[in-house]
């Protein structure tokens, strides 16, 4: 699943963006609606930590207690 930042997400967002300057957006807002459009669709969104590590902390994370 693309994360924001990664290659395939900023392909998708300059597509967007295009296509947003296309149907009349004014080129300032054009950025910032791409964004919204994609953090909207689940399959772009970003997915969490991947791994333990990325949880945090072993005495801080949620349920151990």
């Amino acid at each position: 699943m693309p994360e924001p930042g990664s290659k395939s997400y900023d392909k998708k967002r300059a597509r967007r963006r295009k296509e947003a300057e296309r149907s009349g957006v004014p080129d300032k807002n054009a950025n910032e609606a791409a964004n919204e459009s994609i953090q909207q669709d689940p399959r772009w969104r970003t997915s969490g930590p991947r791994t333990e590590r990325g949880r945090g902390p072993k005495g801080e994370r949620p349920g151990n207690e």
